[in-house]
């Protein structure tokens, strides 16, 4: 039972988050699926396809309304090159006078063929950095299917090649040109046409029950080189930042639980406690985990 347990513990600790908010941290984050964007990207022919993609609600990953007029949010998606390095920023208008970026996709080519892709949500959207990548399901042996985890371990990350998805041979072809979506403020394609937001308890299932199986949420940084492109060209809302200023403060300090049960019904429990100083420095962190047995 002891060593069933070290290696149930060795599991969890190893083990990748799967997805983005479980719960609502009353962030914008809450309101926009990364992993659904990803998986759109993938799917799309082009950049300005995946802008489309986007924002059809019926594709279920934009809910999005950070200037609080009741109204969803045109997602823009913005493109910049520097050699094998490109990215795709995924922003919004706030108003005539300031732009809010919600997202970075980062993508790198490693090889004639090869591709390495990750997609970033802003801090001032989710309260931090929040990385999701493409997985080959080898690592999900822990996620719960629907019949309760499965008692296996793979803690080995591969990371995905991307050079075959149609996107990506699109932007590294010898022809192309950055994509700079042509919207703003109270300018946007004659098919658009925004919607009222949904409930947090209605939009949260639908976000969900797509993309999943195919990402990963995870705290490394792969792509350096588009990530330094990134970095001077990010775009901030005062009017958000300001906004959503108290969520923000709520949210310096997180708890979150996760349990995962074994063939004979014990249990392991993972709490860990973060709080974080004014300037995002850690001030604290304590981790904990609990054995139970069935019943307990």
């Amino acid at each position: 039972m002891k060593r069933n347990f070290n290696f149930l513990l060795a599991c969890l600790l190893a083990l990748p988050l799967f997805a983005q908010n479980e719960k609502a941290t009353g962030l914008p984050g809450d309101q926009f699926s990364l992993e659904g964007a990803l998986e759109l990207f993938k799917s799309a022919a082009s950049p300005e396809e995946f802008e489309t993609l986007l924002n059809k609600k019926e594709n279920e990953v934009n809910n999005l309304d950070v200037n609080g007029d009741n109204e969803t949010d045109y997602v823009k998606v913005i493109s910049k090159k520097d050699g094998d390095a490109q990215i795709l920023i995924l922003q919004v208008s706030v108003s005539e006078d300031e732009n809010q970026d919600i997202a970075v996709i980062n993508i790198e080519k490693t090889g004639r063929e090869d591709a390495i892709i990750q997609i970033i949500g802003d801090e001032d959207i989710y309260g931090e950095e929040v990385i999701v990548e493409p997985s080959d399901g080898t690592e999900e042996s822990l996620e719960d299917n629907g019949s309760g985890p499965s008692w296996s371990c793979n803690n080995t990350l591969v990371v995905v090649n991307v050079w075959t998805w149609p996107s990506v041979r699109f932007i590294y072809s010898p022809t192309y040109r950055p994509w700079v979506s042509p919207w703003r403020w109270r300018v946007y394609p004659n098919w658009w046409r925004p919607w009222r937001p949904l409930t947090w308890s209605v939009w949260h299932p639908l976000r969900l029950k797509h993309y999943r199986p195919t990402v990963r949420v995870v705290h490394t940084h792969r792509v350096a080189k588009a990530r330094n492109i990134y970095k001077p060209v990010r775009v901030t809302s005062t009017t958000v930042r300001t906004r959503n200023a108290s969520a923000h403060a709520n949210y310096k300090v997180r708890k979150t639980t996760t349990t995962v049960k074994g063939p004979r019904g014990n249990a392991v429990t993972k709490k860990s406690t973060t709080v974080k100083g004014p300037r995002g420095n850690v001030k604290a962190q304590k981790t904990t985990v609990k054995k139970s047995r069935r019943g307990n």
